[in-house]
């Protein structure tokens, strides 16, 4: 009698286990429109700023790059012709 009492327990649970989760996800959907709310958006000329900051300190950051590198390959050529010159 206990199984027939506990089949019939965990029946009646599922749908109340199914509605709680689609609750639960528009629950979540709202609190999650809320906080959107709270969020302070950067404005339209903030956005065109940061992008042209961002842009500029790649190209001088790729400038530096290619600089150095090449005085480094100026100064591995400079050894080659240098070990060139000596050991013919």
């Amino acid at each position: 009698m206990e199984a027939k009492l506990n089949q019939s327990r965990l029946s009646s649970e599922v749908p109340v286990k199914q509605t709680a989760k689609k609750r639960s996800v528009f629950v979540f959907i709202q609190d999650l429109k809320d906080e959107l709310k709270k969020v302070s958006w950067t404005t339209k000329t903030e956005l065109i700023l940061s992008t042209k900051v961002a842009i500029g300190a790649i190209f001088l950051f790729g400038l530096g790059i290619y600089l150095v590198d090449l005085v480094i390959k100026g100064a591995l050529d400079f050894i080659a012709l240098i070990v060139h010159f000596i050991f013919g």
